[in-house]
């Protein structure tokens, strides 16, 4: 599954601009799927039927990644640009960027002043990324729009992936191209006899944004039970907010609460004694500090039972996102035992006699 991270967070797709990771994916599966379609908002939608009857789930992961979009090209070629999705101006300055532009991919990087001129400045000053800019190597705005790059062209972190450690690997985009190669691996391991029903599998778009794909694809299927698939900020670093209860290498993330979702407690409690019975490494996580598609999805119809598998991540919404390869092979595992067992929707309703 490392190639196909890599693949995968190597790719530009930025939120509103997942074209060409739909594209990867969709030539990847092509022969693996049933049925494979795309909506009208972007969403990459397929679908791999068991050879009995059975329930129908619905696993989503989102394509996007956070970026910027360019918004104005200075006089002397510097480039403005906007967010797209969140992001921490703190981290900004001195990042390597690529420009999709019209004449193909561009390099470029986000200003920052000398050191030398730090004694002129406010060290602690933080500027807005209204304040920043783009040098993509111009001399002119002539120059720039001869590159091919126009106001509205989308940008991401430039492109990387390497190893802190035998299973630890950094790169760009892992928020949430991890969770698409655990979708794609299980889509590719799965076989219509390996389980009963329909696994629908949902490549969505815009979640960075505010989980637009997610609302989108929810409204069209009406599933038995839906699972999210995405990163998860850990919390076992030395800053004074880290309270530890999550961890990089100590398994999927089998999500409890956040601020988008309260998961269905009998898919949770389902998804606790897989991992158990499997010896999947696992741990609970309670993070108000994030959002997933699971959100949305169980907002959908009359309201789908819920759940979420996370993969633990340091340094989110960076150009250095880190994962550990184990949790995310554990996350991948713990997905295909709960297609291969997964229940009706009135085993996870509440019950009321």
């Amino acid at each position: 599954m490392e190639q196909l991270l890599k693949d995968l967070s190597s790719i530009h797709g930025p939120c509103g601009f997942e074209e060409a990771v739909a594209q990867y994916i969709a030539k990847r599966l092509k022969d693996k799927v049933d049925s494979m379609e795309v909506d009208g908002v972007g969403n990459l939608i397929v679908s791999k039927k068991g050879n009995t009857p059975g329930p129908k789930v619905v696993v989503a992961a989102h394509m996007d990644e956070v970026g910027f979009i360019v918004k104005k090209i200075e006089e002397n070629g510097l480039i403005r640009f906007e967010k797209l999705g969140g992001h921490d101006d703190r981290i900004l300055l001195s990042q390597r960027v690529q420009i999709n532009t019209s004449k193909g991919l561009r390099s470029g990087v986000i200003g920052t002043i000398s050191a030398h001129m730090m004694k002129y400045d406010d060290p602690k000053k933080v500027r807005a990324h209204q304040q920043l800019y783009i040098d993509a190597g111009a001399r002119s705005k002539q120059e720039v729009l001869e590159a091919g790059i126009k106001v509205g062209d989308p940008v991401t972190w430039y492109p990387h992936f390497d190893h802190l450690s035998e299973n630890r690997v950094v790169g760009k985009a892992f928020d949430d191209r991890a969770g698409c190669a655990v979708l794609v691996q299980a889509l590719e391991e799965l076989e219509a006899s390996d389980f009963a029903g329909e696994f629908v599998g949902v490549f969505t778009v815009q979640e960075e944004v505010g989980l637009r794909g997610a609302r989108v694809a929810g409204q069209q299927h009406n599933a038995d039970v839906a699972i999210a698939l995405d990163t998860t900020a850990v919390s076992d670093t030395p800053e004074e907010m880290m309270d530890r209860s999550l961890a990089l290498g100590a398994g999927t993330g089998i999500k409890v609460l956040d601020f988008s979702l309260i998961s269905n407690k009998k898919v949770r409690e389902h998804l606790i004694e897989l991992a158990e019975e499997n010896n999947i490494p696992y741990q609970l996580e309670i993070f108000p500090g994030i959002g997933t598609d699971a959100g949305e999805l169980s907002l959908s119809h009359q309201g789908i039972p819920t759940g979420v598998l996370s993969i633990p991540s340091r340094y989110a919404h960076s150009s250095i996102e880190v994962i550990d390869m184990q949790d995310l092979e554990a996350t991948k595992d713990l997905l295909v035992a709960f297609v291969t067992n997964m229940k009706l929707k009135e085993n996870y309703k509440f019950t009321i006699e």
